[in-house]
């Protein structure tokens, strides 16, 4: 009794099937090496950031400042520049990787259909929505939350308050060989001093505005976006429609910060010069667009831990505005800006 040749379709479909479960594999390692790769470049350009300000001080203070701390400065701020260049480069090629893989594994996708076959199952990617408590999921959100506020705590505050240490280190030589300039010195200083806490109490004032516990969400939006008017170099529109009133606390809250994060991202991603803020308080639930002019991005670069989406937050947003029971969307397109509209149900 001689056994039936195995059917060719069939063998040709499970190579297929094991050719698509390897991609996914492979996508789930680009994806992390895609993560670190955009934290380290986060790393690397506020490590820049520094020393390209150390070295502005050390120029601005040639004559007084050691010559082995003239070279130490250039010396670091082109090492990390290098390094900066390098990790760039490899995130954009591993970003590369990964939208080959993703087209790949599309295409093996499609082939079950051509011999009417059932499709192979979708992998679940780590940490998606439908796979993980809403619990994790908020946990998630305010972990990624604290890293923004403390990476624009290192860029601000911090950044300034270590410019003053150096300030002051200046004004300390020159009390040893220039008297008078010093004491000139001392009154940048005084004014530099000023400067910052001015930057340290709206950098407060940003992290949880009085005006939202006190009068609500749309006086402090006018107010917030009435500031941005007057130093961010952003040009903001904010156009509020139906009943104005006062709603639970943590969705004025959600709202406010997600317009926030919306105009920071138009003016220092997107580089904006204008942007249209439409918010729409029906009875039953809250509307709200941001319409930016800035450069705008391809949409196929907002996959989940691309650098796209890592930089702009917008999985932070999402998810604030999901674990509210809101939905939350995006549009862009090179040139032509970024539309983002959110919805929140209200009682």
């Amino acid at each position: 009794m001689t056994s039936s040749a195995p059917n060719p379709i069939q063998a040709f479909l499970e190579e297929c099937r094991k050719e698509y479960a390897q991609i996914q594999t492979e996508l789930k390692e680009v994806d992390i090496l895609i993560q670190q790769s955009a934290g380290e470049v986060d790393r690397l350009a506020q490590r820049s950031t520094q020393a390209a300000n150390r070295l502005q001080q050390v120029e601005a203070h040639f004559d007084t400042i050691p010559r082995q701390d003239i070279r130490d400065a250039y010396q670091a701020l082109i090492e990390v520049q290098q390094r900066l260049f390098t990790m760039r480069g490899q995130l954009e090629k591993l970003q590369s990787d990964q939208r080959h893989l993703q087209r790949y594994a599309r295409l093996l996708q499609k082939i079950p259909e051509s011999f009417q076959e059932s499709p192979f199952p979708e992998e679940r990617t780590q940490g998606a929505p439908e796979s993980v408590p809403a619990v994790v999921r908020a946990i998630e959100a305010q972990e990624r939350e604290r890293q923004i506020l403390a990476r624009q705590m290192h860029d601000g505050p911090a950044q300034a308050l270590t410019n003053l240490v150096l300030q002051a280190e200046i004004c300390e030589r020159l009390f040893e060989v220039d008297p008078e300039r010093a004491r000139a010195e001392l009154a940048n200083l005084k004014t530099t001093v000023t400067a910052t806490f001015q930057r340290v109490r709206k950098f407060i004032s940003n992290l949880r505005p009085m005006m939202l516990d006190d009068l609500g969400l749309v006086p402090t939006l006018r107010r917030y976006i009435e500031d941005i008017g007057e130093g961010d170099g952003l040009r903001v529109n904010l156009t509020i429609t139906g009943r104005e009133r006062r709603f639970a606390s943590h969705k004025e809250v959600t709202v406010f910060r997600v317009i926030q994060e919306l105009l920071v991202n138009a003016r220092e991603v997107s580089e904006a010069n204008r942007a249209q803020v439409n918010v729409d308080l029906g009875e039953d639930r809250i509307l709200v667009s941001v319409e930016d002019d800035g450069t705008g991005f391809e949409m196929s670069e907002l996959g989940k831990g691309s650098a796209t989406a890592e930089k702009m937050g917008l999985e932070t947003l999402r998810e604030r505005v999901e674990i509210l029971g809101g939905r939350f969307q995006i549009e862009s397109s090179p040139g032509r800006g970024t539309r983002a509209t959110f919805e929140l149900p209200l009682p």
